[in-house]
């Protein structure tokens, strides 16, 4: 058996290898590209020949270095940052060659009590990449739709009274990619805006006419000039941006519930016509069915876990790795229930908590549930966190299934 501990970087990795009679034999650095890596790989098979053999300590579980290491066959074991700074000594100095150091004495003394870790498959791989892009592209779209918010009640009253609630429709970005300003829309005629409405497939141009003008003529504090100037760049931008990440969204969902049933959705109803299993996440559908979980919250629940739900060998572990089991801190005579854990996969953690939230609508047992804990004097987010306790759905046929039990039977069906 070889240890390998890796302190990993942009531009190069430290590395450490050591064997179980001796410890650490040799340390060194490599470069982080094809001639460094395949060298890395080549001078751990002349040690060990086999590769199931060679275990890998490092602080990641992503990027091309940890796929090269898979794909050479090493048995790779990721571990939390804390883990390594927690063995560097009092002074708690970074040190890389002492960090692939640490990890590489882990691969050795404690590679039985780490986990391995399992790789996605091509689409459970895909599915987490778009899924968790789609969740950064809704954070920019909070953060832009704010700041638009604020940059148009100093300038823009109108816009907003024509928006309303739906500050984020594609029509009045659109409206505001064209007239950033208030008077410049004013200066626009009934036909222009029919014009423009048409062009946006809107379906009551003239209706839409109408409330732009009851929008201008809406009475509200005067702006000044010079602000009305200056922000009109940032407004049109503003637009402009989040036009795009709406249609990188729309795309995103679209690819999202075709990896999740294998096929595309048509129709007024959305279904798929001629599924294709073999071409899908397996147990896609089985996500979907669950109350509380669409498209987008279906695919970073499911992303997040990947296609081999097995790893996980009991309800406890898959809630642990979520984030969501409570942690019992114990000094002498105190005991300290910490609700959720440090090290844990926030994705899946954020996606699990989204998912409580959303059910209560979709499942009168999970509402229930939620307004005992309510009575019993939790916390709002206290009484989602035991909801995600039990992770409830319904399953195929009606059976209803609790706990990660309705995961681990659905990816056995």
């Amino acid at each position: 058996m070889l240890g390998i501990g890796i302190d990993w970087a942009e531009e190069f990795h430290d590395v450490a290898f050591g064997t179980p009679e001796k410890g650490v034999v040799e340390q060194f650095r490599i470069s982080h590209g094809p001639d460094g890596v395949g060298a890395l790989i080549d001078r751990a098979l002349r040690l060990e020949p086999d590769p199931a053999e060679v275990r890998v300590v490092l602080e990641t579980r992503h990027g091309l270095l940890v796929e090269a290491l898979i794909d050479a066959g090493f048995t790779v074991l990721p571990v939390n940052p804390d883990l390594v700074a927690r063995r560097r000594g009092p002074a708690r100095k970074k040190d890389d060659a002492e960090d692939a150091r640490i990890c590489c004495l882990l691969a050795l003394d404690r590679h039985a009590g780490l986990k391995a870790l399992v790789p996605h498959g091509e689409f459970g791989g895909e599915l987490r990449a778009i899924a968790r892009d789609d969740e950064r592209a809704a954070r920019d779209q909070r953060r832009l739709l704010n700041r638009l918010r604020a940059d148009l009640q100093t300038t823009y009253p109108a816009a907003l009274t024509l928006a309303g609630a739906d500050l984020g429709a594609p029509t009045v970005l659109r409206l505001l990619q064209r007239w950033p300003t208030q008077p410049e829309l004013a200066q626009a005629s009934r036909d222009d805006l029919i014009s423009f409405a048409r062009a946006g497939r809107h379906g009551w141009p003239d209706r839409f006419a109408d409330q732009v003008a009851a929008a201008l003529a809406t009475p509200s504090l005067p702006t000044r000039d010079y602000l009305v100037r200056a922000k009109a760049a940032g407004i049109r931008l503003a637009a402009v941006q989040l036009l795009a990440l709406h249609e990188a969204r729309r795309g995103w969902e679209q690819r999202m519930a075709e990896l999740l049933l294998g096929g595309r959705r048509t129709g007024r109803d959305h279904t798929v016509t001629d599924p294709d299993p073999g071409n899908a996440f397996p147990g896609g559908a089985i996500y979907l069915s669950m109350a509380g979980l669409g498209d987008r919250l279906a695919a970073r629940v499911a992303g997040e876990i990947g296609e081999h739900i097995e790893q996980f060998t009991s309800p406890n572990g898959l809630q642990c790795y979520a984030g969501q089991a409570p942690v019992t801190r114990r000094s002498g005579k105190s005991d300290l229930v910490v609700a959720r854990r440090l090290a844990h996969n926030r994705y899946l953690g954020d996606a699990v908590h989204q998912w409580a939230f959303c059910s209560l609508r979709q499942s009168g047992w999970a509402r229930e549930f939620y307004d005992q804990k309510i009575a019993a004097g939790k916390s709002h987010h206290n009484a989602l966190r035991a909801l995600t306790w039990i992770f409830h759905g319904y399953g195929r046929g009606g059976l209803r299934l609790t706990g990660p039990k309705i995961l681990i039977m659905g990816s056995v069906r």
